[in-house]
């Protein structure tokens, strides 16, 4: 597999994990420095930017996203594969991988696939969530079984654990989140309506000597 950073390359790349994973990570170069995978990361992040910004232009994303909240996604999404490596590494090192870190990053960095996927889902409730974990996961396994050489069995038990944990806590997190967006939502509208009823139709405050007399009553 010829490493290319070109934006084509990346793309036929994400494609080739898509379809044929395992085929994918058992002839995935376990070095050659971190420039293609980091590149790899940022056009899946990019893309869900990108994706996110359509969704709210037609109202079906939760957060309208701009030029500043793709960067930052972006960012924050190359800090957060170097520190899912980081774990994972020494995940595998307890399952007997003698894989570098650099492996182990280059595992994590193209799992990132899923995220165009979970932006496409995400409108769904729980859907995108279930997702991610769930296609991370069998990545991971697979990963674990073509890269770092560990049997199948174990990578399955271990993996089905984390991914188990994982699905609960995504989904707690996205209730959680839904949670204060309708908190927020029904706030947005209750202080709509208390603005409607000390203001006439030109805009300016109303006589408030009925609601003052009857709030001294209460």
């Amino acid at each position: 597999m010829k490493s290319n950073t070109s934006l084509n390359a990346i793309i036929k790349k994400a494609l080739l994990i898509l379809k044929n994973p395992i085929l994918f990570y058992r002839e995935m170069p376990k070095s050659g420095g971190y420039l293609e995978p980091v590149l790899f990361v940022t056009v899946m992040a990019v893309m869900v930017g990108l994706l996110m910004t359509l969704f709210s232009i037609f109202g079906l994303g939760m957060i309208a996203f701009g030029f500043s909240t793709i960067l930052f996604t972006t960012i924050m999404s190359i800090i957060s594969s170097f520190i899912g490596a980081a774990i994972l590494f020494f995940i595998w090192k307890l399952m007997g991988s003698n894989e570098s870190f650099e492996t182990s990053y280059r595992c994590i960095a193209y799992a990132s696939v899923v995220y165009p996927l979970v932006a496409i889902l995400g409108p769904i409730p729980y859907v995108g969530s279930a997702v991610s974990v769930l296609f991370g996961t069998y990545l991971m396994i697979i990963a674990s079984v073509e890269v770092h050489g560990i049997k199948q069995k174990t990578a399955y038990i271990v993996f089905c654990i984390l991914g188990i944990i994982g699905l609960l806590a995504n989904i707690n997190n996205e209730m959680l989140v839904r949670e204060i967006a309708s908190q927020t939502d029904d706030f947005t509208e209750q202080f709509k309506g208390f603005s409607d009823n000390y203001s006439d139709t030109g805009g300016n405050p109303i006589d408030m000597t009925s609601e003052e007399d009857s709030m001294g009553e209460f």
